[in-house]
This record gives C-alpha cells, sequence and structure tokens, in this order.
C-alpha cells in the first residue's frame, strides 16, 4: 500500500498548545506505547489516502478529527475508514466508523475498544472491541455485537 504518513488536510490547522490532554482510548495506547510516551500536540482534520501498489488506484482513505503519533502507530478520534474497489471506477465498497480507534500504517490494520460501524451494501454491523485487517478485508468484532440485513433472507432457517 501507499504512502502511509500523518497528514492534515486543512492547511489552516494549527497546533493545539503543548497541554496535558485526556488520552482518545486509554487501553488502546498503552497497548501500542506501553512506555506511555505520547506527543502532546494532536493533528486536526487529519485525512490519509492509500493506494494501491501496482496501479496507483485509491484502496482506502482514512480520516479523524483528531490524530496523534503513538510510538509508530496513530491514535484517531472520530476515525472514518472509506475502502474502495482499488480499480479506476474507485467505487466505495464500505465505510467503518468509530469514535475512538489505534491505526496501525505498517499493517495497515485498525482496532479501538469503543464503537464500531461498519457499512456496506445491504448490511450494516456495529459491536465493539474490534480490529480491522484492510489487506484481508476483515472485521473482528468480540463485543455487543448487532447485524443487520436489508435484504430479503430467504429459507435462511432451512
Amino acid at each position: 500500500m501507499g504512502g502511509t504518513g500523518i497528514g492534515c488536510s486543512d492547511p489552516a490547522a494549527t497546533a493545539a498548545p503543548a497541554a496535558p490532554v485526556a488520552p482518545v482510548a486509554p487501553a488502546a495506547i498503552r497497548a501500542a506505547d506501553p512506555a506511555g510516551e505520547r506527543v502532546s500536540t494532536p493533528a486536526f482534520n487529519w485525512v490519509l489516502p492509500l493506494f494501491t501498489d501496482k496501479e496507483g488506484f485509491r484502496s482506502m482513505t482514512l480520516r479523524g478529527s483528531e490524530v496523534r503519533p503513538v510510538g509508530r502507530d496513530i491514535a484517531v478520534t472520530d476515525l472514518s475508514i472509506t475502502t474502495f474497489s482499488g480499480d479506476a471506477a474507485a467505487r466505495v465498497d464500505s465505510i467503518l466508523l468509530s469514535p475512538a480507534a489505534i491505526f496501525y500504517p505498517k499493517e495497515n490494520r485498525a482496532g479501538g475498544e469503543k464503537s464500531v460501524r461498519f457499512i456496506r451494501g445491504d448490511i450494516e454491523i456495529n459491536g465493539s472491541d474490534w480490529t480491522y485487517d484492510h489487506a484481508a478485508k476483515k472485521l473482528s468484532l468480540r463485543r455487543a455485537v448487532r447485524v443487520t440485513f436489508q435484504a430479503q433472507l430467504n429459507d435462511i432457517l432451512k
């Protein structure tokens, strides 16, 4: 996958004063950076587009209202992941939303303890304590899982 640096889509965005701030997802941050070393200045209105290696088509776009580096990972507030078809059509495949998460750029994975909402075609999945692996196109939920089908399920119990 393409570039995975931290960026900010708003050129007018300014850094917050270097003051102590509440952690985005405390347990996830401790897991990502056991030493507890954090950069106290966040980036706001963050956007990270990722592209396919060969053709350079859009594969995934991550957005967050606020991000903070945590070691080699990124703590994201109001995470939005939009996945695309990975071809010239750039069709939206799915959307994942979470109020707080950690993005692991080396693995193109994300996860969090807070709620997650996954929307794709005729299905919507909600839950918490989750991980998303972009390479495998796999979402794993460990708590409070609810799946809603918008399509008719014929003979599902036969």
